[in-house]
């Protein structure tokens, strides 16, 4: 099921590459009209990210984001006292406000040590911008601690509905401003869809269960999985040297 990873990324025409550095940060920031608009929406996401913090104990869930772009979930996570993040674009949190929070930073999941523990792996759409996605996920099963979750979060790519909402927002906000296919931008972006994802998460987790932004899988914005149980025969396939089942059940 993995022949087509790792994803080679489509390139950029070089207009749009001109430009791209400049409109990525503004958006991350919600500095337009569209993205402000998006991030309002997208809070859903955060909120799921989240729901499992609901009492004091649970400040001592050790956590770890991937993706943590401009470390805007944090707002989500105030409770939580020990937060690592894997990330690669230290533009993107060098001046966040939240920056004093992270414990450790990782410029992706493979510098994180082997021995690493965490009570909670979240990821806030990121993970439709992974190129070796599998990789990624077995990682983060092999990382997990004892009754451990993976909780992530995704825009619906590849679901028509999905499609429409960025066409009648970023895309169009995108065209007149730079008279360019926002189109050809998502499809250097978002290298899978949603439905890549969740084949990649039953494959290393046992407990999966999914709930949408939307009435269905097809007819919804966002999706958010928690994931739990990892196949640990199957993640350490890939990391071979990583832990044992004796290891993660004592």
């Amino acid at each position: 099921m993995f022949a087509n990873f790792p994803k080679i990324r489509p390139a950029l025409p070089k207009e749009i590459k001109a430009i791209y550095s400049a409109h990525y940060k503004s958006n991350w920031q919600g500095l337009t009209t569209a993205s402000s608009l998006s991030q309002r929406m997208e809070s859903w996401m955060h909120r799921q990210a989240a729901n499992d913090l609901t009492a004091p104990k649970d400040s001592k869930k050790v956590t770890l984001e991937i993706g943590a772009g401009t470390l805007n979930h944090l707002q989500y996570e105030s409770m939580v006292e020990t937060y690592d993040i894997a990330e690669p674009f230290a533009d993107l949190y060098k001046n966040s406000v939240n920056l004093p929070r992270i414990r450790n930073i990782y410029s992706n999941i493979f510098q994180v040590p082997v021995d690493a523990r965490y009570d909670r792996i979240v990821s806030i759409a990121a993970l439709e911008h992974i190129c070796d996605l599998p990789n990624v996920i077995a990682k983060s099963g092999l990382l997990l601690a004892k009754n451990g979750a993976f909780r992530a979060s995704i825009p619906n790519e590849g679901a028509a509905l999905w499609k429409l909402g960025w066409k009648l927002t970023t895309g169009l906000e995108f065209k007149l401003k730079y008279g360019l296919d926002y189109g050809l931008l998502m499809k250097h972006e978002h290298v899978n869809t949603a439905k890549e994802i969740e084949e990649v998460l039953k494959y290393f987790f046992k407990k999966i269960k999914c709930k949408v932004f939307g009435l269905t899988k097809s007819i919804s914005l966002y999706r958010y999985y928690e994931c739990g149980s990892p196949r640990l025969e199957r993640c350490n396939k890939f990391f071979p040297t990583s832990v044992s089942e004796e290891e993660f059940h004592n």
